[in-house]
């Protein structure tokens, strides 16, 4: 049978928090009746006009915003415009940093002021004791006035100081952050961008956005973060976090699996005490900053991540170190590295993560929740299928990516997908024409329960058909197939499925030939 070829858009329910420009609105979520998967459908209600509940339905493809200028709404360039120039005056007036300096000289300023005032009260008193006991004063000045003068000019020769220490600090007109010079005269044209991310963090508010920015590199600097890539941190927690290919759209994609804190040792290692938390909270922004690595962070570059986060077999809450080191984790991430996340999709959620989040919410800027995208575990293949490509998801997910493994590559063509209708039987043939050949597949059905066979069929007919595999019931947890088949003469190798339920079902494959090599 001639495989037909489809590609049908799968709709998903997501978890989308309504924009602050809207009007107030209550969302609800509910459990979708008729449907067995028990996924989540969140609905938005008008709470002014209490108008009857709309689903909010997402698009299947989604990009990051314009960093052009000329694709910039007038009050956003008007916005950049203005947060340009103040940043400028403020890198020129070297104002972008805290004073630590500055500061504790103001304080050595102050202790001899606060000697005066007392000394002067004492004086005081001593006068208005003398004038009760009818003493006449003579006509010169008191020891304490000579010591208050003195201590004035003490005063004013430290605050010129100062003044002078502060004139004569150099100015930096290279500060930079994430490898884009900040200084606007310089013309970088990564350095609208990184503007553009503190501005949208900030609903295009400039002075919020400076401060922002302010705060940002106040941290880094403090925190030593621009030295993180190079640092050895005492704790591994690769298993745990890691990059792993790129998206549809080119994202790099975050993995954040949190099912590995189940072990009980790694657990101790990552939580154990503040010590320990604190190398957790170093190791989660290294992997950040190495994200940003592989961005491009000029106008029409990919200058975000998506994040796929994990939550199947996940400690509950319960765990206060985890919560606590998670929550100052969200929080720092939020509020130092605004706009790097394109989409937050959360699978194999529980379902305490549902309480567990209305408790994290009030710390979530508005935007950074309008990008979170919650999953039930009936529906991880079909969602992470939505984002990324079959062949850059790991086979754990339902996908056709392995460790370490070079036997496909691009030139090997995409990975081809087959619609099979309800209560029907489709087949897929791959050629085997060249005699000592190796075939080599991949195949997946999104959600399973299907029957499933391999063959190898000869041309001759006067030949025997081969079982390569029995026929097999798979279940809805399966990974993807691979399997190879050698042929030892001219045929065709047919993989069967037979789809008994009452949904149709997705098949992905892909197939190549490893031609005998000559001698």
């Amino acid at each position: 049978m001639t495989v037909e070829v489809k590609v049908e858009e799968t709709k998903v329910a997501e978890v989308v928090v309504v924009p602050q420009e809207e009007p107030e609105k209550v969302v609800v979520v509910e459990e979708r009746k008729n449907d067995v998967n028990g996924d989540v459908e969140v609905k938005e209600v008008d709470a002014a006009d209490n108008v009857g509940p709309k689903t909010v339905q997402k698009s299947s493809s989604y990009k990051e915003e314009s960093n052009f200028l000329s694709d910039l709404k007038e009050f956003e360039r008007k916005a950049l415009s203005e947060l340009k120039l103040k940043l400028e005056e403020a890198i020129l007036g070297n104002s972008l940093f805290k004073k630590q300096g500055a500061k504790k000289k103001e304080k050595e300023v102050e202790k001899p002021v606060e000697e005066e005032k007392e000394k002067e009260k004492e004086t005081k008193e001593g006068e208005d004791s003398g004038e009760h006991e009818g003493e006449k004063k003579e006509d010169v000045k008191p020891e304490g006035d000579n010591e208050k003068e003195k201590a004035v000019l003490e005063c004013e020769e430290e605050k010129t100081e100062v003044v002078i220490e502060e004139k004569s600090e150099e100015i930096d007109r290279d500060i930079s952050i994430w490898g884009v010079p900040l200084f606007p005269s310089k013309g970088s044209e990564g350095t609208d961008v990184v503007l553009l991310k503190f501005l949208r963090a900030r609903d295009f508010k400039v002075n919020d956005a400076l401060e922002m920015l302010k705060k940002t590199l106040q941290w880094r600097k403090e925190s030593n973060i621009d030295s993180l890539l190079d640092e050895e941190i005492g704790v591994d927690l690769s298993s745990a976090f890691y990059m792993n290919g790129i998206d549809r759209e080119g994202h790099p994609v975050c993995y954040n699996i949190y099912g590995v804190f189940e072990n009980e040792e790694l657990y101790a290692k990552a939580f154990g005490d503040e010590e320990k938390r604190k190398q957790f909270l170093r190791w989660r922004f290294q992997l950040m900053e190495k994200g940003i690595q592989k961005l491009d962070l000029r106008p029409g570059g990919i200058a975000s991540l998506l994040q796929i986060s994990d939550l199947k077999k996940s400690p509950s809450p319960s765990k206060k170190e985890l919560r606590t080191a998670m929550s100052k984790a969200v929080t720092l991430l939020q509020d130092n590295y605004p706009e790097f996340v394109a989409k937050n999709i959360v699978i194999n959620v529980p379902f305490w993560y549902y309480a567990f989040n209305a408790l994290l919410s009030p710390f979530l800027a508005q935007r950074t929740k309008s990008k979170f995208v919650v999953f039930r575990p009936a529906k991880t293949t079909e969602t992470l299928l939505k984002y990324v490509q079959a062949e850059e998801i790991p086979v754990q997910y339902g996908g056709f990516k392995r460790e370490n493994d070079f036997e496909f590559s691009s030139e090997d063509g995409e990975v081809l997908e087959l619609v099979i209708k309800a209560g029907s039987t489709d087949t897929i043939e791959i050629p085997a024409a060249e005699v000592g050949a190796t075939l080599l597949w991949d195949l997946t059905v999104v959600g399973w329960e299907v029957n499933y066979k391999e063959e190898f069929v000869p041309s001759d007919e006067a030949s025997y058909t081969i079982i390569i595999q029995k026929g097999k019931k798979m279940s809805s947890n399966e990974e993807p197939i691979r399997n190879t088949f050698r042929n030892n003469e001219p045929g065709k190798v047919v993989l069967t499925i037979q789809n008994g339920s009452s949904k149709k079902k997705r098949v992905l494959y892909r197939y190549k030939t490893k031609k005998t090599a000559s001698y």
